[in-house]
C-alpha cells in the first residue's frame, strides 16, 4: 500500500537543503563573531576628551548598543541552533515535513527559512 509511505523530501532534496543549511550556519557563525567582538570592543570610543555632557550621553549609547548586541548575539545563537537541528531532521529524513499537519512544507519556504518546521498552513492555524 503506498498510503504506508511516509511523506519526506527526496534524499537528491535533502542533500540540497543540507548544502544551503551549511551555508547559513556558517555566515550566522560569522555574524555571532562579529557581534562579540563588537560586543568586545565597546569598552572605548575615543570620547576621552570630550565634553562631560557628551561622554555621560556617549556611555548612556553605549550601554544600549551593548544590551541591542546582546539580544542581537542571543537571537543569533538561537537561529545557528534551530539551523542544526534542521540539520539533523535532514539525517533523519524527518527535514520539511510539517510538525502540525504532517504534510509537506512548500519547497520555496524552506529556502528561504530552512529551519521552518510548520507549514504556511499550520502557522495561519496558530494566528
Amino acid at each position: 500500500m503506498a498510503e504506508d509511505l511516509k511523506v519526506r523530501y527526496p534524499d537528491k532534496d535533502l542533500a540540497e537543503f543540507k548544502i544551503l543549511i551549511e551555508d547559513k550556519i556558517e555566515k550566522a557563525k560569522n555574524h555571532l563573531e562579529l557581534l562579540k567582538s563588537a560586543y568586545m570592543n565597546d569598552g572605548n570610543n575615543g570620547t576621552d576628551d570630550t565634553s562631560p555632557t557628551f561622554k555621560a550621553f556617549e556611555e548612556g549609547s553605549e550601554t544600549m548598543s551593548k544590551e541591542a548586541n546582546t539580544q542581537l548575539a542571543i537571537r543569533q545563537e538561537k537561529f545557528i541552533r534551530d539551523l542544526k537541528n534542521a540539520m539533523l531532521r535532514i539525517e533523519n529524513k524527518t527535514f520539511g515535513i510539517c510538525r502540525v499537519t504532517g504534510k509537506l512544507i512548500n519547497k520555496e519556504r524552506l529556502k528561504l527559512v530552512p529551519h521552518a518546521t510548520l507549514s504556511i498552513e499550520a502557522k495561519n492555524m496558530q494566528s
